[in-house]
């Protein structure tokens, strides 16, 4: 039987998850998108062949409701679908610091509900999902949710308190490797690159270093102390990055995340 899916937004991020569905092999007649804005229905109805309706037909049969709207117009949408929500139905929200209980508050009572932080590499197959269920949810329905969202990337199961630092860590830690690549990119330049090459030699640094990092046992300091001889170019690199306190830094920088990550969670 097959698993039927709303997707309540069809914005960058619920085309990211729509395309991953598909690529995965769910059927377009399975995937239906509310969408509120008419060109952008006309654009994803032309690409992906899929029924774009508004949000309560949409979500009428569904057995998985992706909730993909931004995190101010929650409410609002929810509000529009809590009549037709089916009672064996999970909704799963992707929107940031939006926790579970406000969900289900909005949703008729023991509605199961999945709260999940994706991350933009989602975009290329790549991304990072961490989800957490609701007080209803089962362990069959957020084993669905994670089998869905696998389609995207890397699903983790979190303790909902955890959310703060899922997102901290891997919601906004694609644009902490970005500014990594503006820096090393920057100063290719500088020491006698060309700009493409400059970006060439970066992006596939990280992209090695990552797949390196993905494929070890070993702890990153490790490897890192590995590629480090004494007194040789890294160790001058590394000397100065702790010289111009780089690490603290970045670890700063990623509880600061965190912290105004809560603070988002709290209204």
């Amino acid at each position: 039987m097959s698993t039927r899916i709303a997707i309540l937004g069809g914005g960058v991020m619920g085309e990211t998850l729509l395309s991953a569905l598909l690529r995965a092999g769910h059927s377009p007649s399975d995937v239906v998108v509310a969408e509120k804005f008419e060109e952008r229905a006309a654009e994803l109805r032309s690409t992906h062949q899929v029924e774009v309706v508004d949000p309560a037909p949409a979500v009428e049969g569904a057995d998985v409701v992706l909730v993909v709207v931004k995190p101010q117009d929650v409410a609002a949408v929810l509000g529009q679908v809590a009549d037709v929500v089916g009672a064996d139905a999970v909704v799963v929200s992707l929107a940031a610091g939006v926790r579970t209980d406000v969900v289900e508050a909005a949703l008729p009572a023991g509605t199961a509900v999945v709260r999940a932080m994706p991350n933009t590499p989602a975009l290329v197959g790549e991304g990072m999902f961490g989800i957490s269920p609701g007080a209803a949810c089962s362990d069959d329905q957020l084993a669905l949710v994670g089998r869905l969202l696998e389609t995207g990337g890397v699903v983790a199961t979190v303790d909902e308190s955890a959310q703060d630092a899922v997102t901290a860590v891997s919601g906004s830690g694609p644009a902490y490797v970005f500014y990594l690549a503006e820096a090393m990119i920057a100063a290719g330049t500088e020491a006698g690159l060309d700009p493409a090459t400059a970006r060439t030699a970066t992006v596939q640094t990280l992209r090695g270093a990552a797949a390196l990092l993905a494929a070890s046992d070993e702890d990153p300091a490790e490897l890192r102390r590995r590629v480090t001889s004494p007194n040789g170019t890294t160790h001058a690199a590394i000397t100065t990055f702790d010289e111009r306190g780089v690490r603290e830094g970045l670890e700063a920088g990623v509880r600061a995340a965190a912290a105004r990550s809560a603070e988002l969670s709290e209204g």
